[in-house]
């Protein structure tokens, strides 16, 4: 594993004691900026998408975390740092299954629960991956396809790593544990240590005729096109987990998880805030100062709200239940319209008369806002 990776928290740009939501926020914010789809080509804003990505599955999980804080890359990677520990010669990186089998062989239990077992199941990783939607598809919910490559079990051998009419054999130097005890002389006595079986590698099995197809690995590498349903009201940087459609697992374990980080495009006149929508619109002169029926745009279609005479700049309507779907399908958000008075432009004469003339009709008392201003200034 390479050793020029930056931490994590410098990778979001957030402090080490930074609140789950920060660290939220800023992956959403990278995550936008970085995204393959809006950086098409970009293989620098790609290289980055996965490393934000990485560091935001560390961080926003509360065991890997606490362990990135104890133990750094070590403690979230096994295979971080190979080659030394501190500049020792432990080769393949610093095993604490290996530190649990030396407090075992003194305390007779071990630190961490002594000896793994090496050739037990285990999952598979989970992958992650993203997908794009308009603003209307995050709000009504859509159905995509995502390809994604991802290792499976493979179909010849179904997963034993044997050519067909074959099957692995019990290693005879570990007896199928996939371990090995050895002892040690040393001046303060005869110490035992546990490590994997170096003829079987930890497997416990030894395939003596491999698969063609798989190498002898049972596993294979494809591609996978998967349909994915994006729930109606879910927001940008949310993530969907869709269960065992990551890599399969070994020795019979089971598969990780496929995750699908969701981006929503930005929309021309909508703005999201939770279930909440916000817009605003334009109002003539003449609206504002008698008030008229305004024909408003939402994510359903159009809609007609009266505003009041003498509406003013930066009033803002409250349209009830004309919101984002709430993702746990219990209501809507609400959409809220603000309006601003648009100055007319190129008047001609005669409309300049009219106006000069409608000016001198009207009295001190008609701008409230005005007198009210004025009436603090000379106090």
């Amino acid at each position: 594993m390479a050793e020029n990776k930056r931490d994590y928290y410098e990778v979001l740009g957030v402090q080490k004691n930074a609140s789950d939501q920060e660290i939220k926020k800023a992956y959403r914010k990278l995550a936008k900026e970085n995204h393959p789809d809006l950086n098409p080509g970009n293989k620098e804003a790609e290289a980055r998408f996965k490393e934000i990505n990485e560091a935001y599955e560390i961080l926003s999980d509360g065991d890997k975390r606490s362990r990135y804080d104890q133990f750094g890359f070590a403690g979230v990677d096994p295979n971080y740092g190979a080659g030394g520990f501190g500049g020792g010669g432990f080769e393949g990186g610093f095993d604490f299954g290996d530190l649990g089998d030396i407090f075992g062989s003194f305390f007779g239990g071990g630190f961490g629960g002594g000896a793994r077992t090496r050739n037990g199941p285990q999952r598979g990783e989970s992958l992650r991956m993203g997908v794009t939607v308009s603003f209307e598809e995050a709000a009504f919910g859509c159905e995509r396809e995502v390809t994604v490559e991802r290792v499976e079990q493979c179909g010849t051998c179904k997963g034993t790593g044997a050519a067909p009419g074959t099957s692995p054999e019990t290693c005879t130097a570990c007896g199928g544990t996939g371990t090995v005890q050895q002892r040690r002389q040393t001046p303060m006595g005869v110490f035992a240590t546990t490590g994997p079986c170096p003829k079987c590698g930890g497997k416990g099995k030894i395939v003596a005729s491999p698969c063609k197809d798989c190498g002898g690995s049972g596993q294979v590498r494809k591609k996978k096109t998967i349909k994915i349903s994006v729930p109606a009201g879910i927001d940008d940087g949310q993530i969907i987990s869709l269960r065992g459609q990551g890599n399969a697992g070994k020795n019979g374990g089971p598969a990780g998880d496929l995750q699908i980080v969701v981006t929503v495009r930005p929309h021309q006149l909508f703005r999201r805030e939770g279930t909440d929508v916000f817009c605003d619109a334009p109002i003539t002169f003449t609206q504002a100062v008698l008030g008229g029926e305004l024909e408003i745009p939402t994510i359903d279609g159009k809609v007609k709200y009266d505003i009041p005479e003498g509406t003013q700049t930066g009033s803002t309507f409250r349209l009830r239940g004309k919101g984002i779907p709430s993702v746990n399908g219990r209501g809507r958000g609400d959409q809220y319209v603000t309006v601003y008075i648009e100055t007319p432009r190129n008047l001609n004469r005669e409309q300049k008369e009219a106006l000069k003339k409608f000016s001198e009709t009207l009295k001190e008392n008609n701008y409230k806002e005005r007198k009210s201003f004025f009436d603090k200034f000379k106090k």
